[in-house]
């Protein structure tokens, strides 16, 4: 006869409160007892599913736990059983049980994202918060035609513009401009979105109507607040000032406000200059929520590349995923506003702070030095631990009075010329609005009405 392992059970065992009138009635050594007790202790103390012991739950040791617990819970052999369940259950309980997997949250958020800058980041960092998953949707050409006007940038420039922010996960090309009954059954079927995304500021289709009204009807519509300061009619104003040369008498090198505007006195050149003036609010709360907020980890290999980064095109983000590759950690350097000047004789499109946040939000950057000197030092490669210096084939502006910026990393042998991965340049977006200026002078005036009522009706909007 085969031998039966004994199982030792403490009999000292505190039952739960209100467990204490069934000890006292039923407190015996019954084997029943000692068999469930013993269960209960192995499976605390070694785990039910543990490898060493999974084993013993078959042939005979199977077929009496099986039988114990039919007869102490169910009286299935001869109902004495029965009253032994309100004592045993609550132990029973404690077996472990498999944790459901709970479906990540997946929001959805669409766009035009032409001329793309801090402010659509912004946007989409606050879709991410309200879930797990971002998916983004970059309206068609054909559709942002139809709606507001021609686009100035490609769908593949805009795929790589929003594809490099750090807060997205899906991208989803030529989505249309209204969420149509049957578009938003595909989102919510095909992508498993739980909820559309927009700004607190409105979107209307030609006829009036609302582009959300039906996501707003079936309840899966959130709303975000809108940043400040920006917009892309706003850059596109920027930049038929900046470098228009026919019709206005500002030319490149007289881009100060106060001279343009003696030079000229015309209501029409006040305007023009209240449009190129950015109305941006820096905070160091927003620097924050752009920031990685991480240091390089010791003995990381950082990269560095600075420059202008004004009009932030698809050529920024595919030079600074190449030079991110090169390393642990990416560096980059931010020149401000005056460095510019000096160098290009115009100012930046976009100030110091608006070009930092832009920079920031592409997802291969890991810290920026915002105001960064033109010249790379010794001193500056020692105190951020800078292994790699490295620039891209395509640039703009120009060493003044043939000083080489890069001298030093050259003569430390860190140095590296890495080629640009697209010929886009600052100029050749802005020449694009210029060749087709009247074009686009129809789509700010058709855009600034709208955004002139909703600064008119603005109320405060919490949260961001």
């Amino acid at each position: 006869m085969a031998k039966t392992k004994q199982l030792v059970v403490d009999t000292n065992c505190n039952p739960r409160p209100h467990c204490t009138e069934t000890k006292k009635s039923y407190q015996d050594n019954t084997p029943a007892r000692q068999t469930m007790m013993g269960l209960l202790a192995f499976e605390s103390n070694q785990g039910l599913w543990s490898s060493g012991y999974y084993s013993q739950l078959f042939g005979i040791g199977g077929v009496m736990v099986t039988v114990a617990i039919l007869w102490l819970s169910t009286g299935y052999f001869g109902g004495i059983g029965a009253p032994f369940a309100p004592y045993f259950w609550p132990y029973l309980g404690q077996l472990p049980k498999k944790k459901e997997r709970k479906r990540p949250v997946r929001v959805y958020m669409d766009g035009c994202f032409d001329l793309m800058h801090y402010g659509h980041a912004n946007a989409l960092r606050q879709a991410k918060v309200l879930g797990d998953q971002l998916v983004v949707g970059v309206v068609s050409d054909e559709e942002i035609v139809a709606n507001k006007g021609p686009p100035v940038l490609s769908m593949d420039e805009r795929l790589t513009l929003v594809s490099g922010l750090k807060w997205v996960d899906e991208v989803i090309p030529n989505a249309p401009y209204e969420i149509t009954e049957e578009f938003m059954n595909t989102l919510f079927n095909k992508y498993n979105i739980d909820y559309i995304i927009h700004g607190d500021d409105p979107c209307l289709l030609p006829d009036g109507t609302d582009a959300y009204a039906l996501a707003k009807k079936v309840g899966r519509y959130k709303q975000i607040k809108r940043t400040e300061g920006v917009s892309s009619t706003d850059i596109v104003g920027r930049i038929l000032l900046t470098f228009k040369q026919k019709e206005a008498s500002i030319t490149e090198t007289t881009m100060d406000a106060n001279v343009a505007v003696n030079q000229n006195g015309g209501a029409d050149t006040c305007d023009l200059v209240k449009s190129q003036l950015s109305n941006f609010l820096p905070t160091s709360r927003r620097i924050m929520q752009f920031s990685n907020g991480q240091a390089p980890s010791p003995g990381a290999r950082v990269v560095y590349i600075d420059g202008a980064f004004d009009l932030f095109h698809a050529g920024h983000v595919e030079i600074l995923r190449s030079a991110r590759q090169l390393g642990d950690f990416l560096l980059v350097g931010v020149h401000d506003d005056q460095a510019i000047r000096d160098r290009r004789g115009y100012r930046p499109i976009m100030h110091l702070h608006e070009r930092t946040l832009s920079v920031l939000a592409c997802r291969y950057v890991d810290e920026v030095i915002i105001g960064a000197p033109w010249e790379v030092s010794r001193d500056m490669i020692t105190t951020f631990n800078i292994s790699l210096v490295v620039h891209g084939t395509v640039t703009e502006g120009s060493s003044v009075g043939g000083i080489d910026p890069y001298a030093v990393p050259k003569s430390m042998g860190i140095f590296q010329t890495i080629t640009s991965p697209k010929p886009i340049t600052t100029v050749s977006v802005a020449t694009r609005i210029i060749d087709n200026h009247e074009a686009y002078k129809k789509r700010n005036l058709k855009k600034k009405a709208s955004e002139d009522r909703y600064y008119t009706q603005k109320k405060f909007v919490s949260g961001d």
